[in-house]
């Protein structure tokens, strides 16, 4: 089976993660998902395929060279997909030999996808692509790494005259959310590097993410009848939205690229009473992030000063940090999987990420763990699609990793 076929049997799989819930995993459909996964994988003869009380899959290719005792390498990716967009009913077609012209993803309702809109479409003129209807996503994000992975998977288990070393195999609920590798049991594991098969295009070989942070703002007002209102109401809601007013209007995501940070107001809701907001906090320099939550601790206590001291009380946590802080000092694995992508006529690019991965915190959990990509684009959205042949290309680029680590002493 090639890997955008399992893409498309994956997208049955309505596995949104859910922020409000304490569970883990998050909603239930990942953990069916994840039965299924350890179904696929002890088919494919992973025997030792399992799911955990969390929803956490686990499985080993294991080495078939005599007396082998090299690097463990280990290749993991994500279940669940966002909740921001449509998620559930999803209809994957294929665009077959993409033509470079305007997509009619839905006759019914217009919905087309242009170059106009997104020109890196041009690149794949001649390619397969595996669309939507235009109504929901993908989930090729990261769906598209686990069949990956899983391609790379049944290719070792029936072509036993690759010689190859242990290889892991590992897949995480509730990545969107932030929580995926909360319980990632590393040990367990077994992997003495990683790498998280969660990007875009093939070729990426990513390996710096932003330092993120996030701000809770719970804003307590006063309320009484708007007719006997003056020097008495307190509105709640105008002050949250006063704090966002004092934030840097150029530090939006919406005005920042590259290794430019930013503050996103990611939910607000209130009355007069009672108000919140929530944001996240992101940049590549540590420095810079603190100067972020100095920004907003300096917006909150002038509010606090205006309003009285009981009125903003603000939360900030601290989500994961810069990977590249844990990966460089082991740059073989950068070096890899760079070589190995222009063994594949691919051009190796290794741009900071404007976001995180599961990777980002493995990292950290002592399993240093860069980033490649999919073969999936325009994530998170409607127009979300996957190119059918950068996926056979992530698949063979993780054999041939895989291949290389054999070789390689601990």
């Amino acid at each position: 089976m090639r890997a955008y076929e399992r893409l498309v049997e994956y997208t049955k799989f309505p596995t949104a993660s859910d922020e409000h819930s304490p569970a883990c995993p998050s909603t239930p459909a990942q953990t069916d998902f994840a039965e299924a996964l350890v179904r696929e994988m002890k088919a494919l003869g992973i025997d030792d395929a399992v799911m955990d009380e969390n929803s956490y899959v686990y499985g080993t290719i294991p080495a078939n060279i005599p007396d082998w005792q090299g690097t463990v390498i280990g290749f993991i990716a994500h279940m669940d997909v966002v909740d921001v967009v449509p998620w559930e009913n999803i209809r994957p077609r294929i665009i077959e030999a993409y033509t470079g012209k305007d997509i009619l993803l839905n006759a019914d309702k217009n919905i087309i996808m242009s170059p106009e809109d997104y020109p890196e479409l041009l690149k794949y003129t001649g390619k397969d692509l595996v669309v939507t209807d235009g109504t929901t996503l993908l989930g090729a994000d990261d769906k598209a790494g686990i069949a990956d992975i899983l391609t790379m998977a049944e290719y070792f288990m029936s072509h036993p005259e690759v010689k190859h070393g242990t290889v892991k195999i590992a897949f995480t609920p509730d990545e969107e959310i932030g929580r995926g590798a909360d319980l990632f049991n590393v040990p367990f594991f077994g992997a003495d590097f990683a790498y998280t098969v969660d990007g875009g295009a093939f070729g990426e070989v990513e390996y710096e993410t932003f330092n993120a942070a996030s701000a809770d703002i719970l804003v307590t007002g006063r309320s009484i009848h708007p007719g006997a209102g003056k020097d008495k109401l307190i509105n709640a809601a105008r002050i949250a939205a006063e704090l966002d007013s004092l934030l840097p209007e150029a530090m939006r995501p919406e005005h920042t690229e590259g290794r430019e940070g930013f503050f996103h107001l990611t939910g607000l809701s209130g009355s007069e009473e009672k108000a919140e907001a929530h944001y996240i906090l992101r940049d590549h320099d540590s420095g810079k992030l603190e100067e972020k939550k100095a920004i907003m601790r300096a917006a909150a206590d002038f509010l606090k000063a205006k309003y009285g001291e009981e009125t903003v009380q603000l939360t900030l946590t601290d989500a994961y940090r810069n990977m590249a802080e844990m990966v460089l000092p082991h740059r073989h694995l950068i070096d890899i999987a760079a070589e190995e992508v222009r063994a594949l006529g691919g051009e190796p690019l290794s741009l900071p990420v404007r976001g995180g991965t599961d990777g980002s915190r493995l990292s950290f959990m002592g399993l240093p763990c860069p980033n490649l990509g999919t073969g999936g684009h325009n994530c998170h959205g409607r127009f979300e699609y996957a190119c059918v042949q950068e996926m056979d290309l992530t698949v063979e680029l993780l054999v041939r990793i895989a291949v290389r680590y054999a070789e390689i002493k601990k």
